[in-house]
């Protein structure tokens, strides 16, 4: 076999709301396995979420999931040279994968945004994002823009 398959990791359930979507978001936040840490930034922002919400029926959880769902990527570009030049071929990106990349594009968009705390950060960052607005779902119509700009090679998959 040419290509090792990658097995699933299993996510515990988060201890407040009970999801493994969670935990995989905490993981991805984490940083010098501060996991503690990590989940008080998180929960600390989906109060302030709750605090800042313009729709008073969404709960912060939902506002979140919303946020990742408007920055899931559905196309990504990859190089590949073919006959002396590199080409950007368009692909399309498995579902895991794509929550992976909404997940860290959430998270490093937050990290360079100018508020306070990583919490006030990650807060802002996510109630722009589920609004349509803001730098991660910026990155996210960029991606997009180049993938359709290089439609005409997306014979050349992989």
């Amino acid at each position: 076999m040419r290509k090792f398959k990658s097995k699933k990791k299993i996510y515990q359930p988060d201890p407040k709301f009970k999801e493994t979507l969670v935990t995989r978001f905490v993981n991805h936040l984490m940083k010098n396995g501060k996991k503690t840490l990590a989940y008080k930034i998180f929960y600390k922002s989906i109060d302030e979420i709750e605090k800042k919400k313009e729709n008073k029926k969404k709960s912060g959880i939902e506002i979140w999931k919303k946020a990742l769902k408007n920055v899931m990527p559905h196309v990504e570009v990859r190089s590949r040279r073919i006959g002396g030049s590199n080409i950007q071929i368009p692909t399309p990106i498995k579902p895991y994968v794509k929550v992976t990349k909404a997940m860290k594009l959430l998270i490093n968009c937050a990290r360079k945004r100018n508020e306070k705390s990583m919490s006030k950060k990650l807060a802002e960052e996510t109630l722009s994002a589920s609004k349509k607005e803001g730098t991660a779902f910026k990155k996210r119509e960029t991606i997009h823009k180049i993938a359709e700009a290089n439609k005409a090679f997306s014979h050349f998959r992989f």
